[in-house]
């Protein structure tokens, strides 16, 4: 055995310089034992009896107890791989020529003990490995053929040899090996020390797979992954999914909080469509148009802003309906008589009727002044009173209030007091909470009589007062 460690070294050196075991893992180291079949396959002159008794190993094979061989080797590409071989044993059984027994007609091949002769042999394999063609991932079947140099005691010789080989790979790294080689030497006669018989040579032992790159460690080769910088898992190429979230961290824009692929792995926590970091009420389903809060009413209003969350109403309003206060279907906002019924063609205020025209100037005839002067009488005051509360009735509605008088005493004389009578009604109902721009006054003086001018009667008629309807 002491020559094995100089053996491992020479095999070390020797691999260095061969190529790759596969893809991935471009170097293999094989190690165990070795059985020499004593030479029976080369003795024998018939196929028939050189394998026959080709696994009768208490006959025929030479076997150390020990790791005595080791194989350096690397891949070359498309199932071959190139390596080197050493192996050591000690020859106990060596098979002598054939003996033939005319008699019997049976030939023998005598086995002796040569004196524990020395064995060591260095070759070179290339080998083309099946696997991939019976598609397994566990059985790998192969065939080599190569040459090498064997010292058989004393002797040495150059081998040609070639055989068959399977492994049973327990692991992506680790395999159970085992094999079988002729080797063919070219020297006629068995003389041990002198000469170096053409003989099989078995082998079993492990197989172990190296190089393959894994910079991240999680278990896929840089080759393949994806992320060859960042652990993942097989089913992502190798790329980290952080959240979990089946969308690896390189194509999730939210790579720390589990999400959905229609967000590109950011999460929807409520479920309305719209991502939470989008959604201004992450917690309540709520509607995309509103940055994903709620609008119970439906009226386009978050409830959260919403001041009527319940009832439908306009924006301008904080999302409450419009009142009508008076309910007059016209809403108070466009009402202008917000607080008295009217219509909506009037735009909320009440319209003044005919009778109520006919009912103020049956008030205004009745309006009683000082002769000669626009200051009323005592009893005339109740009239105005009535006259105002009409007016208040339609308070959009405006008026003109008109004097006139009789034709007793100068024109330019009557114009004036005419327009100052119709001005003391207007001051009075102005005064009395009727708003101003809706009252005019204008006076006419004695122009427009509405009786004669020739009778006491007449005369009093055409002194009057009128309110009028503008429109």
């Amino acid at each position: 055995m002491k020559h094995l460690n100089k053996l491992v070294a020479l095999l070390m050196l020797l691999g260095l310089s061969s190529q790759a075991q596969d893809s991935d893992n471009t170097w293999a180291i094989s190690f165990g034992a070795n059985a020499v079949d004593g030479g029976r396959v080369s003795s024998a002159s018939s196929i028939k009896d050189q394998f026959s008794q080709y696994f009768d190993s208490k006959q025929y094979w030479s076997i150390l107890p020990s790791v005595s061989t080791l194989t350096v080797s690397k891949y070359v590409g498309d199932n071959f791989s190139f390596g080197v071989t050493g192996s050591v044993n000690k020859i106990t059984k060596l098979v002598g020529d054939r003996i033939y027994d005319s008699v019997s007609n049976t030939s023998t091949y005598p086995v002796t003990n040569p004196g524990d002769l020395s064995y060591y042999a260095v070759d070179g394999v290339v080998k083309y490995s099946f696997m991939s063609l019976i598609k397994s991932n566990v059985i790998d079947p192969s065939a080599h053929i190569g040459g090498g140099y064997t010292w058989f005691g004393d002797a040495s010789a150059g081998t040609i040899n070639g055989g068959f080989g399977l492994t049973f790979w327990l692991s992506k790294q680790v395999g159970l090996s085992l094999s079988s080689t002729y080797k063919h030497s070219f020297d006629d006669s068995r003389n041990p020390n002198f000469d170096v018989p053409s003989h099989m040579q078995h082998s079993a032992g492990l197989t172990f797979k190296f190089g393959a790159k894994d910079a991240d460690g999680d278990g896929i080769y840089d080759r393949l992954d994806a992320c060859p910088e960042n652990a993942g898992p097989k089913e992502f190429n190798g790329c980290p999914d952080t959240d979990g979230d089946k969308i690896i961290d390189k194509d999730d824009a939210c790579p720390e909080v589990a999400g959905l692929a229609a967000f590109n792995g950011c999460p929807d926590t409520d479920g309305d469509g719209v991502m939470d970091k989008d959604d201004a009420c992450s917690e309540v389903a709520g509607v995309k148009a509103l940055a994903g809060c709620p609008d119970a009413d439906g009226d386009g209003i978050a409830d959260k802003a919403d001041k009527c969350p319940t009832v439908k109403g306009p924006k301008e309003n904080g999302g409450c309906p419009w009142p009508d206060r008076d309910g007059d279907k016209v809403l108070d906002k466009d009402d202008k008589c917000p607080d008295v019924a009217g219509t909506v063609a009037n735009q909320g205020c009440p319209e003044v009727t005919e009778d109520a025209i006919k009912k103020l100037n049956e008030y205004a005839k009745t309006i009683l002044f000082d002769s000669g002067k626009a200051s009323f009488q005592k009893q005339t005051f109740p009239v105005l009173q009535s006259i105002t509360a009409i007016l208040k009735e339609y308070p959009s509605a405006k008026f003109s209030i008109e004097g006139h008088t009789d034709n007793s005493g100068k024109e330019a004389t009557n114009q004036k007091l005419s327009e100052e009578r119709a001005a003391a009604v207007k001051g009075y109902l102005v005064e009395n909470g009727v708003a101003a721009d809706r009252l005019t006054s204008a006076g006419f003086g004695q122009t427009k009589p509405i009786d004669s001018n020739k009778t006491k009667a007449g005369k009093a008629n055409n002194r009057r007062v009128e309110v009028k309807l503008v429109k």
